[in-house]
């Protein structure tokens, strides 16, 4: 995703969800201003929240995202006994 470049103004307003449960990243829009993003914001995370999507963190941020939704794949974690 290309979220830093040298004139970012030129990138579009997206509400970017972060969930842990599902590990996922969500990027909604795109929006022409900061404005309309925040008040698009809420309904995403109810909509994800009735998903039963949970610890919920939505950003509105100008970026270009490549990708839309993005599945985090879990953490596993190795127990090794010696």
């Amino acid at each position: 995703m290309n979220l830093f470049q040298s004139n970012q103004s030129e990138f579009a307003w997206w509400v970017e969800i972060n969930t842990a449960v599902p590990r996922c990243t969500y990027y909604f829009g795109p929006f022409d201003s900061e404005k309309e993003a925040q008040l698009s914001r809420s309904g995403y995370v109810e909509d994800l929240y009735q998903e039963e999507a949970r610890d919920i963190i939505a950003l509105v941020k100008q970026c270009q995202p490549d990708v839309l939704t993005i599945f985090h794949e879990k953490e596993e974690v190795h127990v090794y006994s010696f």
